[in-house]
């Protein structure tokens, strides 16, 4: 199985540098004060396609060989891994094919439709449409872009640990979201080869918790997935991001989606941002697991922003009971 090093980082660093902005990282008062930590939030929810997965996508594509981007592309996706892709093909000028739940994020779907993609939809949840995905990569010869075991992808998105120890080479704890693993496993490969020390924390809902329970168990592990965060929303962990994860990640922290609602409260009413659930589930984290933190120089990743003005409304309502 192939690990992304740090050199693999850096390369990708330099092969996004072109296309994305680097993403702020500010010190938040407000969210300091209430853990009693010195808070910093990663915003990763600034990038053009309000996520960070759009990292992952240009660092694949530009690695892919000419042969590949002409078979076309197919993948699964809930939303922002099917953005980064459909995005980075349309910048190197290959086809684009994106499964999906058939309940699937409205804002990301018409993202995708946007960016020139061919969606398809299939399936009541991300397993079943991703199923699917490969049915059809087998039968009609695509290039299959697994959302999680792709060491570009992984180095791609690992670039956000990267400007975080650049910006904040004392940081003790990098508090990550988790669905598939990439940008946790990305985190713990940057941060462990530049210091040891950094503990990396990733953080998953209760309703979803496949990963989880992979990386308690050591082994795929089949779990519900009724979390309303669809970028948290995997039936089960991945072997790629696991081998990394199990190696190197200090603790890994549940929440429930009450949690993660009253996060996204959060981050309006103390630090002024727009996050998606899977996007506040960090903070959710640190918020439901206080002693990881507390007196420490923390960052929390804002992994994305693309939220629904019903989930919206369904977090303020929670935040306020």
């Amino acid at each position: 199985m192939e690990i992304p090093t740090l050199r693999d980082v850096y390369e990708a660093r330099k092969t996004i540098a072109p296309h994305l902005p680097r993403t702020p990282l500010y010190h938040s008062p407000g969210l300091s004060d209430l853990l009693d930590a010195e808070v910093y939030l990663k915003h990763d929810e600034h990038l053009p396609l309000g996520a960070f997965k759009s990292r992952g996508g240009i660092n694949l594509l530009a690695h892919l060989t000419q042969e590949e981007r002409d078979r076309g592309l197919i993948t699964a996706s809930t939303g922002n891994h099917g953005q980064s892709i459909a995005a980075a093909c349309r910048l190197f000028g290959a086809r684009a094919l994106i499964t999906l739940p058939e309940q699937a994020n409205p804002l990301k779907v018409a993202a995708m439709r946007a960016l020139g993609a061919e969606l398809v939809f299939h399936g009541s949840n991300f397993d079943e449409a991703k199923a699917h995905c490969e049915r059809l990569a087998r039968e009609e010869g695509y290039r299959y872009v697994h959302p999680a075991n792709e060491p570009l992808l992984i180095a791609g998105v690992a670039t956000q640990t990267l400007e975080v120890i650049e910006d904040l080479p004392d940081v003790e704890v990098i508090m990550m979201p988790l669905g598939g693993g990439s940008g946790a496993s990305g985190a713990c490969i940057v941060a462990k080869a530049v210091d040891p020390r950094i503990k990396v924390v990733a953080v998953q809902s209760e309703a979803a918790p496949g990963a989880y329970l992979y990386w308690k168990q050591g082994g795929p592990v089949e779990a519900p997935m009724e979390t309303f965060a669809e970028g948290l929303a995997t039936k089960a962990g991945y072997e790629q991001p696991q081998a990394i994860l199990r190696q190197h990640l200090e603790d890994f922290v549940l929440v429930s989606d009450d949690d993660i609602r009253r996060a996204i409260g959060l981050l309006i009413e103390k630090a002024h941002t727009l996050a998606e659930g899977a996007g506040a589930a960090a903070l959710a984290g640190a918020v439901k697991s206080p002693d990881l933190i507390k007196g420490k120089k923390v960052s929390i990743t804002v992994s994305g922003g693309n939220i629904t003005l019903p989930q919206l409304m369904g977090a303020v309502e929670v935040y306020q009971a």
